[in-house]
């Protein structure tokens, strides 16, 4: 049992103002195994008026001073590693493999790329006789989701740190563990005492105060587009600046050419990675017409080979996260069966064998249309939904009838032809045959947010843009 009931603040791990804590439940057996402490305003307050106070003195160090402290945070969660892995398995159900693969290894990429751009980005430049300079905001309220929990933390927290930043973060209240030990890391390699700043909770009681505080200078908030939406509004009338990755529902286009068969196979895999819960998830495939019988057979057998059971057992795939996250989804399979699409494999209910947990059944619906509700809703559930086109410019029109924009695929032999569907796709990043660069920037178009995280594009949510008229050189003012 986890109770992890302090929280971080300026330095030190503190008791709550008031004593008041939230069950944290095993998604694979649906027992509490922990608490934590449900923070409130007064908790916020706290730490953002110790952000503030560091804020003076960490925006004014050196280059070589936070890439020190960025090497410290690296060891330290290389020292931490397997623990951060066993925190991201118990708390939201990802499989052993996916937990200390890319759930906490992408955190290990992250930090060795965010230490290599500090050492060459470009916190100034001249234009003529008029300076740029790349300032940091101040002080960063992050909010955090459940599904990539330590990632979404790390691609916020280290660009914050490089560009001089002060933060308050709020991970998610259903998986909470990783971000306490994560802080430990940071206490362990000795982030300055205000710097970063952690406190748990659920949105109304802590995740509303930060959006509105008026001692925050921005947020930067990874989650649902509803809540996305309510975030923008709370942060509003202080007219802090608003990063959000939210919602989508990508597409997946596969050309008609000899690898397509190979190419449905790789699509239902990846739709099923992570239980489906990643917001980039390509869930909307779409294939020729005149092909669909040959997608149905591929992505049947694909989908019936994805092992589902214990997460600490030797399975592709875990549960969903939660109770209302199993009842969403298997919401969302009746819907998909009453609409009239045509359940390939898997469907309402956990797998055989499966009597406790919120394992769902990789399902896969083909003969959708674009206008069905499986084909519209982002999901976040092991369920591909399979669209048929009569040709490359109905496949990119369906593509692109959605309201989000995070991402989109294309998979296809002809490579020239992949790079010109590639092109006219409205999304933030599209990956052509797999195509993966943690340096490459995320986020979206649309309904998808604002803004982009990863690499050095990542950098610029964090810093405010200062020209300085008629400046003069040192060196040519002598």
């Amino acid at each position: 049992m986890r109770d992890y009931l302090k929280f971080y603040i300026d330095g030190e791990w503190v008791d709550p103002a008031e004593a008041r804590t939230l069950d944290v439940v095993n998604p694979a057996n649906e027992e509490v195994c922990g608490h934590i402490s449900n923070g409130s305003e007064a908790d916020v307050d706290k730490a953002v008026t110790a952000a503030r106070k560091a804020f003076a003195s960490w925006s004014r160090t050196t280059r070589e001073e936070r890439i020190e402290l960025l090497e410290a945070i690296a060891a330290e969660y290389q020292n931490r590693y397997a623990d951060l892995a066993a925190a991201v398995t118990e708390e939201m159900g990802a499989p052993a493999s996916l937990a200390t693969g890319p759930q906490v290894g992408m955190g290990s990429g992250h930090l060795a790329r965010t230490i290599d751009i500090l050492k060459t980005f470009a916190f100034e430049e001249m234009r003529g006789r008029t300076q740029i300079a790349y300032e940091p905001i101040g002080v960063c309220g992050m909010i955090t989701p459940w599904n990539w929990p330590l990632n979404q933390i790390v691609v916020k927290v280290l660009p914050a740190l490089a560009t001089g930043n002060t933060m308050v973060l709020k991970p998610s209240e259903v998986a909470p563990f990783s971000a306490q030990i994560f802080a430990e890391v940071m206490d362990a390699a000795g982030v300055p005492a205000g710097v970063f700043n952690l406190i748990q909770g659920d949105g109304p009681s802590v995740g509303r105060a930060i959006s509105s505080h008026p001692g925050i200078d921005m947020v930067s908030f990874t989650g649902s587009t509803r809540a996305g939406v309510d975030i923008a509004k709370n942060a509003a009338p202080t007219v802090k600046r608003v990063s959000q990755e939210l919602g989508g529902k990508s597409p997946n286009i596969l050309l008609d050419d000899s690898e397509f068969a190979n190419n449905v196979a790789a699509g239902t895999k990846s739709m099923m990675g992570n239980s489906g819960q990643t917001c980039s998830a390509p869930s909307r495939m779409l294939v020729p017409a005149a092909r669909m019988d040959e997608a149905i057979n591929a992505a049947r057998e694909a989908a019936e080979a994805v092992s589902v059971g214990d997460p600490n057992g030797n399975f592709a795939m875990g549960p969903v996260v939660s109770e209302a996250q199993f009842n969403k989804v298997q919401g969302l399979i009746e819907k998909g069966i009453e609409e009239g699409a045509t359940l390939v494999s898997g469907g309402p209910g956990r797998p055989e064998g499966l009597e406790k947990g919120y394992y769902v059944q990789p399902t896969v619906f083909a003969n959708v249309t674009n206008d069905m509700t499986i084909a519209r809703e982002e999901i976040f559930g092991p369920v591909l939904s399979v669209l048929g086109y009569d040709d490359l410019d109905q496949a990119v029109e369906i593509a692109n009838d959605t309201d989000y924009g995070l991402a989109g695929y294309v998979a296809g032999a002809d490579w020239d032809d992949a790079r010109a569907v590639a092109d006219r796709i409205r999304a933030g990043q599209v990956a052509i045959n797999g195509g993966f660069d943690l340096g490459a920037p995320f986020g979206g178009y649309k309904h998808s947010g604002n803004g982009r995280e990863w690499g050095e594009f990542g950098f610029h949510d964090y810093l405010e843009i200062k020209a300085v008229l008629n400046f003069v050189p040192k060196e040519a003012a002598e």
